[in-house]
């Protein structure tokens, strides 16, 4: 009888032991969440413990894009990936793409989730929302990163490469839309092909069909034309945020391929602390283009 229940102690103890490891796998697990804030349905992704961090995807990707940074800085962070308003599993009204407005989806979530700070990333669309984040409450980002784009409104900003194209941030509407329905995975193709340095070594063609499915269901590429529609209105927003310099760690990551320099000069005009890095051959698509170097500095960055 003693032998029998020190068997079963034993195994006993194996079960917690056991338990417990997958308890803490489950920790730096990514889940993905929805959750009710400022009159939408947002969807994220989380992962980790300890000091916030939020991650903003951009335009012809979702928060999808983020899983293998989400999985190094898990390691020491709670990290959080929403899907903008209009994107992924999030809702898509008719209104509110402005960057100004989207940021105040993505605080709304960080306040739900009660953080009182965060560290930011944003890249493409999400590094404008990420700027209008930041210049409204700017008590509330402790390091700031803006990865390749631009800022409308601030310096020069109708001359950027990514500008050269203008049709496609004129692109939206009954006919354009009509145009692209059904046909989803071909127009994103422009941005994931001729935006890269190389089109065959930027989005994997793993992520193109996860992505063309995502951009096809109901709403959702009509939103992702709202967000190219608002840049008027974002550029006169982002002309008056600028007359505030953030003060808060700014690094801004630019691939030489693709923006070049011009975002790091933005990011001067806007901010007082920067550090620019233009990452080498790399076009617009850098977690994707150049892992190997862009994954380790933003861990380096916000780990700081």
């Amino acid at each position: 009888m003693i032998v029998f229940r020190k068997f079963v102690f034993a195994i006993g103890l194996t079960v917690f032991a056991a338990a417990s490891v997958a308890f803490a796998q489950d920790k730096s697990a990514i889940q993905t969440r929805v959750t009710d804030v400022n009159g939408i349905k947002m969807s994220y992704l989380v992962a980790g413990k300890g000091d916030p961090i939020v991650l903003l995807h951009g335009f012809g990707e979702t928060s999808h894009m983020w899983r293998p940074l989400i999985e190094q800085l898990a390691k020491n962070h709670e990290v959080i990936a929403p899907d903008l308003r209009g994107f992924g599993n999030t809702s898509t009204p008719d209104s509110g793409y402005t960057k100004k407005e989207m940021a105040q989806d993505v605080h709304a979530l960080v306040k739900s989730l009660g953080y009182p700070k965060i560290r930011l990333v944003g890249h493409d669309i999400g590094l404008m929302v990420a700027y209008a984040y930041a210049a409204q409450y700017p008590n509330e980002v402790e390091r700031l990163v803006l990865m390749e784009a631009f800022l409308p409104g601030v310096g020069e900003w109708n001359n950027v490469f990514l500008l050269r194209d203008l049709w496609h941030f004129h692109f939206f509407g009954k006919t354009p839309l009509a145009l692209v329905t059904g046909r989803e995975r071909i127009y994103l193709e422009h941005f994931w092909n001729d935006f890269a340095a190389d089109g065959t070594k930027s989005v994997s063609e793993a992520d193109r069909k996860l992505y063309a499915g995502e951009y096809a269901k109901p709403g959702h590429m009509k939103a992702g034309m709202e967000v190219f529609k608002a840049f008027p209105t974002d550029a006169k927003d982002f002309a008056d945020f600028a007359k505030a310099k953030l003060q808060m760690p700014l690094l801004v990551l630019s691939g030489e391929k693709a923006g070049g320099p011009f975002l790091i000069e933005q990011g001067k005009m806007v901010a007082n602390n920067v550090e620019g890095v233009l990452v080498p051959a790399s076009g617009h698509w850098l977690m994707e283009e150049a892992p190997d170097q862009v994954i380790p500095k933003l861990v380096e960055f916000l780990n700081k």
